[in-house]
């Protein structure tokens, strides 16, 4: 399969899973339909049947792959362990699943394949914008079919969202007391398949990510370094599904911006 017609199959399945499976549940969502798998950490019925038909359709696409979903991750945690396999589909139905429980943006669908823990193609889907954000290792980034090349938003000082939800009360306190005084700090989305694209849209410059899951960054990070931006470890060592576990991350717009915010990071 071409590279062209693999992403034009993708954004097709990603698309059909939310015509079916999620558009017609937003602002519909009754509370039976909305569980919390964890403290803070909702999941809905539109969730559940979107994987459905992601799996089905990425599957038959290429049924050389293993499927990883973040559902079915979470029923059966042993599913993690396939991360590295020789080819993998890695699935988040709804990123951002808490805005589209509360019937807010942003949320989105994302896809990504990976090739022995090396993400080779993301997608991620913005179904009320029916943007459509993809990028294949060594190819560059697109949207809507249009390459990209991130840009700096040009503000000073820079503009940052950074997460303080997962990080420890002593790595929280460094991160405001450090960092964000040398930023101009906004809202995280609450939402990989916003987030990312805000980078390389230059709405925002940089992130800190301390919680790092496969389905939430695998295609975001391809995209964002495909576009020319940079993410990865805070000791500058590339991002890899099979160790999704692994805490802490940075993304910025540009490599000089990512340098920046590494060298305050090394001080913490």
């Amino acid at each position: 399969m071409t590279l062209p017609a693999l992403d034009a199959a993708v954004h097709a399945i990603m698309r059909d899973a939310a015509e079916r499976a999620i558009m017609p549940r937003y602002q519909r969502l009754g509370a039976h339909e909305i569980d919390a798998k964890a403290a803070d950490d909702l999941v809905t019925v539109a969730d559940k049947d979107a994987e459905l038909i992601l799996a089905e359709q990425l599957g038959a696409l290429l049924p050389e792959a293993t499927i990883v979903g973040e559902e079915a991750a979470h029923a059966d945690p042993a599913l993690l362990d396939r991360l590295g396999d020789a080819l993998c589909w890695i699935i988040d139905p709804v990123d951002g699943t808490n805005n589209f429980a509360a019937g807010k943006p942003p949320f989105g669908v994302l896809v990504a394949l990976a090739e022995k823990g090396e993400t080779v193609g993301g997608w991620i889907y913005d179904p009320l914008r029916d943007r459509f954000c993809h990028a294949q290792r060594g190819h560059g980034a697109f949207i809507d079919g249009e390459r990209i090349t991130a840009r700096s938003s040009g503000s000073t000082p820079p503009i940052a969202a950074i997460s303080l939800i997962f990080a420890d009360a002593e790595k929280r306190e460094a991160l405001k007391t450090h960092i964000a005084p040398h930023y101009t700090l906004v809202d995280i989305p609450r939402c990989a398949a916003e987030q990312y694209p805000r980078i390389v849209l230059g709405e925002n410059d940089i992130t800190i990510f301390e919680r790092t899951l496969a389905w939430d960054h695998a295609a975001g990070v391809l995209f964002l370094n495909e576009a020319g931006g940079k993410v990865c470890r805070p000791d500058g060592s590339a991002y890899r599904v099979d160790r999704h576990l692994e805490p802490g991350m940075i993304g910025a717009a540009t490599p000089a911006l990512w340098d920046e915010l590494a060298a305050r990071m090394e001080k913490l």
